[in-house]
């Protein structure tokens, strides 16, 4: 290697070297060193910033075990993590490939419907299902009893064995119109003549759709699948504080809301850091299992 190429390596490195330092001290002062506060935190018996700190070892994990409002919680997320992300993540494929029919007339019409609840606060959408959900005058139950179902009237947020799926309904108003967006852009990418081949093989829409469609986008679905469950364990915190608080009887709480209700509402804050562990392990556990289960071969086109 000449003098000179070894002269422009070693400039080319300090700038790296510089352009990514301001970036990597952000990231320990404002990411890593918060994490590992936590986890800190989490070991002791704690009231807040205002009281003092005992440090009892793992005694906050211990009490979680046997903490059925916190294993309800556990059950609630995971029963919103896995029905809305299943059924978002059908639903907007589905809709992105029929969108992706020339033969749909007003495609950006329904993008835009489509897209409109992913810009709203989460805090609109929560009082907007309050009015769709309204046991008196919500549009829920006054349309039920138009058309004759009058029979099938709920107290939408009010009855502890339905209440989880009112907020499922409310999060995938929210969430399907973004994951179309990101599908149909995917969709977008893949080349014409794939179909046009497809078509004259005699390929119907399922067919092409599962052969095709689905193993072109596959990267595309594998990266919003993760970025979607764990978004999700924050937006349902957001929605179910904003909808129902936990309530009735604690049959919505979700990990997020109790955690905070614990740290902020009832002053155990070395408990409600403990929580925040537990959600922080689940996610890292839960990314690792989809990253691991949706491996595939990757198509190239």
């Amino acid at each position: 290697m000449s003098r000179r190429s070894s002269a422009l390596t070693r400039g080319r490195g300090r700038f790296i070297f510089f352009c990514l330092t301001p970036a990597f001290v952000l990231y320990v002062v404002f990411m890593v060193i918060p994490t590992v506060d936590v986890f800190r935190m989490s070991l002791f018996q704690w009231t807040g910033f205002t009281g003092t700190a005992r440090f009892i070892g793992f005694d906050n994990f211990i009490a979680l075990a046997g903490d059925t409002q916190f294993l309800r919680s556990m059950q609630n997320t995971l029963l919103l993590l896995v029905v809305v992300t299943i059924v978002t993540m059908a639903a907007a494929l589905v809709i992105a490939a029929l969108l992706m029919n020339p033969r749909v007339k007003a495609r950006n019409f329904y993008r835009f419907v489509l897209y409109l609840p992913s810009v709203l606060s989460i805090v609109v959408v929560a009082a907007i299902f309050s009015a769709v959900y309204d046991q008196q005058s919500g549009l829920l139950n006054n349309f039920l009893s138009t058309i004759g179902l009058g029979h099938l009237t709920q107290v939408w947020l009010g009855n502890e064995s339905i209440i989880m799926y009112s907020i499922a309904i409310a999060m995938l108003w929210q969430s399907i119109g973004y994951y179309v967006l990101l599908y149909l852009a995917g969709m977008s990418s893949i080349p014409a003549d794939v179909y046009e081949a497809a078509s004259i093989d005699g390929s119907g829409p399922v067919r092409t759709f599962f052969t095709i469609t689905l193993p072109l986008v596959w990267s595309t679905l594998r990266t919003t699948l993760t970025f979607f469950i764990i978004s999700s364990i924050n937006l349902a915190f957001v929605l179910v504080r904003a909808l129902t608080d936990g309530g009735p009887n604690g049959s919505s709480d979700v990990l997020l809301n109790y955690m905070y209700r614990q740290a902020y509402t009832n002053s155990s804050y070395g408990y409600g850091m403990a929580i925040g562990v537990v959600i922080f392990v689940f996610s890292f556990v839960l990314a690792l299992i989809i990253n691991r289960a949706t491996k595939r071969e990757v198509y190239q086109f």
